[in-house]
C-alpha cells in the first residue's frame, strides 16, 4: 500500500497525471511558481524523491530527466481507500458510514461503478439468482437437492 503523498509530492504528482505525458523538472517549477515561490532544486529533489518510491519512471533527455507516472491518480485513490477500509474492525460499518458521507452525485458515481465492475446484467443471470423470498443462506435448489422439507 502506498503512503500518502505529502503536500509537495502531491502537488508535483497532480501535474504529471494532469499532464499525461513525460514531463521535465523545468516545466513542473513554472507551473507550480504560479502559485507558490519555490526552487528548481526542490522541484528535482521531490521528482528524485517519487522516482525512487516507485511513483514515476524517468529517461535521460540530455542533462535532464523526462518523467512520467507509473500508475493513474485513480489508482493511487482506490489503494488509499482499500488501505483505509482493510483497516478497520468493522468494514461494513466503515462502508455504511462512508456512503452516508457521500453527496448524490458520488452516490450515483458509485452505483455506476458497481454496473462497470459487474458487467452488464443479462436476462439468464436473473434467472439464476436466488428466490428473494428464500431464507437467507439457502439457495432454492438445495431443499429439493436434500430431499425437500
Amino acid at each position: 500500500m502506498p503512503r500518502p503523498l505529502g503536500e509537495l509530492e502531491d502537488a508535483v504528482m497532480t501535474r504529471v497525471w494532469k499532464w499525461n505525458r513525460p514531463v521535465t523538472v523545468r516545466e513542473v517549477l513554472e507551473d507550480l511558481q504560479q502559485e507558490r515561490s519555490i526552487a528548481y532544486t526542490t522541484v528535482m529533489t521531490v521528482l528524485d524523491n517519487l522516482h525512487q518510491k516507485g511513483w514515476v519512471r524517468r529517461e535521460a533527455e540530455g542533462r535532464a530527466y523526462r518523467y512520467e507516472a507509473v500508475s493513474t491518480r485513480a489508482a493511487y485513490a482506490a489503494a488509499l481507500m482499500n488501505d483505509a477500509w482493510s483497516q478497520s474492525d468493522n468494514p461494513a460499518a466503515a462502508l455504511v458510514a462512508f456512503f452516508g458521507m457521500m453527496s448524490d452525485e458520488q452516490r450515483q458515481a458509485l452505483r455506476d461503478a458497481v454496473r462497470i465492475v459487474q458487467g452488464p446484467d443479462r436476462p439468464e443471470q436473473q434467472e439464476e439468482r436466488e428466490d428473494p423470498e428464500a431464507p437467507q443462506g439457502e439457495n432454492p435448489g438445495s431443499m429439493a437437492d436434500r430431499g425437500g422439507r
